[in-house]
């Protein structure tokens, strides 16, 4: 056989996933995410800085003095924070080594995917915030056979798939108890469980809050969620290290993890509620509501600022966008 038609070799969605992001030459060891994609923390103007302010009520509401941030990136809603109350506690946690000019108190280098580091544990009176980290934690692809059997699926570094071995133990377990007889193709999330259990079990007193896009078996997709994303662009998922690649969250399934014997409280809601609740009005006025407009005249700079918020919120809570992202939410102690 020639090397003209030797075919690909294809390992694991997981494997593929872990390296193309997280090896010496992946994805976030050379991209800041901003460069790529928007999220709540950075690309939509003023949106920072409102959810910024969201994570400071939570903390507060909580008595939580520091906020440590997974999957910070380049630290731009530490940053945000950071201005908002000087007197927190702020610590990032990334992959890559910590940017220059932020002030933050501590920067943990992570080893990527579910991997922490080990010195982030024994947490107390704080407010860990893993803002579309989840999603990013690679994990099984799997898709049923034409007997209906959940068969692994495999892909070579040029993206072209194919079928493994069926699953079995606990993925398998994981597929049958949370994968409806609907859906055709899906990730497999018991890693992301797992990586929210670790997460929640270095908190020995706070709040453990993960935000990111979600279903539950009542809406889980039929045939996977799986996409890329290079310079603002969703693309074909490709694991060779030149693109983001991304799943939603199975939620649900993060909700029934026990962690330890310690007191724990979990509850998930959409991003429009958590906004609702934690930015009351006049802070938080309704995204269709205007400044007045005796403002433009007595205070220029104050009316430009309450249309970039209003802006801000009505993208922060916009159904079927920015606001349908889950927040779980774990209260420890």
């Amino acid at each position: 056989m020639t090397a003209a038609t030797t075919p690909p070799v294809r390992a694991p969605w997981r494997t593929a996933w872990q390296e193309a992001l997280y090896g010496e030459d992946g994805f976030y060891r050379s991209s800041a995410p901003a460069e790529h994609f928007a999220t709540s923390v950075q690309g939509v103007p003023g949106a920072g800085e409102v959810l910024a302010e969201a994570v400071l009520a939570l903390a507060r509401r909580h008595g939580c003095p520091a906020v440590v941030d997974v999957g910070a990136g380049r630290g731009e809603l530490l940053g945000h924070l950071r201005r908002l109350e000087p007197a927190l506690r702020l610590t990032g946690v990334d992959v890559v080594a910590r940017p220059d000019g932020l002030e933050v108190d501590d920067w943990l280098v992570s080893p990527g995917g579910a991997a922490l580091p080990p010195t982030l544990t024994g947490l107390r009176d704080t407010l860990v915030l893993a803002h579309e980290w989840l999603d990013v934690v690679p994990c099984p692809v799997a898709e049923r056979d034409t007997d209906g059997v959940w068969r692994a699926v495999t892909v070579a570094p040029d993206g072209t798939e194919g079928r493994g071995a069926p699953l079995a133990g606990p993925d398998l377990a994981w597929a049958d108890r949370w994968l409806g007889p609907e859906v055709l193709r899906a990730e497999v999330g018991r890693t992301r469980d797992l990586a929210w259990a670790e997460l929640v079990r270095r908190v020995d007193l706070g709040v453990v809050v993960a935000v990111d896009y979600g279903h539950t078996r009542a809406d889980r997709p039929h045939h996977g969620t799986l996409t890329g994303f290079r310079s603002g662009r969703e693309v074909e998922p490709v694991p060779d290290g030149s693109c983001d690649l991304t799943a939603h969250v199975a939620v649900d399934s993060l909700q029934d993890v026990t962690v330890d014997h310690r007191p724990t409280r979990c509850h998930v809601s959409r991003q429009w509620e958590v906004l609702r609740d934690l930015l009351p009005a006049p802070t938080a006025p309704a995204p269709t509501d205007q400044p007045p407009r005796e403002l433009a005249r007595t205070d220029p700079s104050a009316y430009l600022a309450a249309l970039a918020r209003r802006g801000a919120l009505a993208a922060l809570t916009a159904p079927g966008g920015l606001g349908s992202f889950r927040w779980v939410v774990a209260v420890r102690g």
